[in-house]
């Protein structure tokens, strides 16, 4: 009987751990799906959108074209270079400065040439000199011949000599003016108006002919030179339109053709055209300016090209459908650029979807989302 009793002490035990265990697995379950159920209800957190995170899909004009690059340069530019040699005086004007055209930039030492112009000039005076005194002999031999007292011979003599003071006096006058264009020479003015890019010399150098003291260059008319090859230029025209991305400037500046070239460079075959940039504060020589060039227009549906995705098998665009994320799956066309931006056309979406911006970023299919503002669907948004 006490046997008894003792195994069944020991079943119930047993019985009381089973049901603690049980209930310890239990708990631990509700726990985990308690648990589960807030992740899940994180994962379903409301993502905010701006009103410019969003645009409809619409029918648009892309504008195809070539890539073209190069470096902004001046169309006008000048170096105001000595004409005679000397010591360099009076160059005040430094990188940066505003010149106007005309405007004395610089004057050479101009001691020796106002001597050499009044040496010329005393000898154009001593020239003349001897004009008079061979016009006076050959006047009284002319009256001599006409008297009989000397032969014919003599006139003729006298005439030459005449000819010869006239001759004399006309190479002295010549020599004084070239002495006097030198000394006009002293004084370096500026071609035209512009800025001072490159001051190449200092004051109280001595230069020679030719020495280049400044650069002026004109920053109203700028271009680019963009090499392309044969077969790209075939249709390129003068007068077409084109959107540069210079460095340091955030929105694209226009520009046009202004020029092609006649001749490819020899070597890589290529044709040079000339990019005219309009006229746009800020901008400098020497800037890296690349873009598009526009050479073919067309309509069709299309969104930026920052938009679609790449991170699946195959290209998609996150749009808003029903206040939640979905990611459809698109086929992509040609390129071109609209509204100041690379657009790519796309098919696979009916037109007016609304359409997740790249600067979103990706974004779990089925994301709830909503507005801070109500989203303009009409037009695609500037960047």
């Amino acid at each position: 009987m006490k046997r008894w009793i003792k195994w069944g002490l020991v079943a119930l035990v047993v019985v009381l751990l089973a049901a603690g265990v049980l209930n310890a697995l239990r708990a631990r379950k509700a726990q985990q799906a308690a648990v589960a159920e807030q992740s899940a209800r994180g994962a379903q957190a409301v993502v905010e959108l701006a009103a410019a995170d969003v645009f409809a899909l619409r029918t648009l004009e892309l504008t195809r074209g070539l890539p073209v690059s190069g470096t902004l340069k001046a169309v006008n530019t000048a170096f105001v270079k000595a004409r005679v040699p000397g010591e360099l005086q009076g160059l005040s004007v430094r990188e940066g400065d505003a010149v106007r055209a005309g405007q004395v930039v610089a004057r050479i030492d101009p001691a020796e040439y106002e001597a050499r112009l009044r040496q010329a000039q005393l000898q154009a005076d001593a020239a003349r000199a001897q004009i008079d005194i061979a016009q006076r002999q050959f006047d009284n031999n002319r009256a001599l011949v006409n008297q009989g007292f000397i032969s014919k011979t003599a006139l003729d003599t006298s005439q030459a000599n005449l000819n010869g003071a006239r001759a004399s006096f006309e190479a002295a006058m010549a020599a004084a003016d070239v002495a006097r264009k030198s000394l006009n020479d002293t004084v370096l003015k500026a071609p035209m108006s512009g800025y001072i890019a490159q001051r190449l010399a200092q004051p109280g150098e001595r230069v020679a002919v030719d020495a280049r003291i400044v650069e002026i260059v004109d920053l109203s008319r700028l271009e680019i030179e963009a090499a392309l090859s044969a077969a790209d230029t075939v249709g390129v025209r003068v007068g077409q339109q084109a959107l540069l991305q210079v460095e340091g400037h955030a929105q694209p500046v226009p520009a046009r053709v202004a020029r092609i070239n006649p001749s490819t460079q020899a070597g890589s075959r290529s044709v040079l055209v000339y990019l005219q940039l309009k006229g746009i504060a800020g901008l400098r020589q020497g800037l890296f300016a690349q873009g598009s060039l526009g050479t073919e227009r067309l309509k069709t549906a299309a969104v930026p090209l920052a938009a679609v995705r790449n991170d699946k098998p195959l290209p998609y665009v996150q749009v808003v459908q029903g206040e939640q994320v979905r990611h459809l799956t698109v086929t992509l066309g040609a390129r071109g650029q609209a509204d100041g931006q690379e657009m790519v056309a796309v098919n696979g979406l009916p037109e007016g979807s609304t359409v997740l911006a790249g600067a979103v970023g990706p974004l779990r299919e089925g994301t709830v989302v909503r507005y801070t503002a109500a989203p303009a669907p009409v037009a695609a948004p500037a960047r």
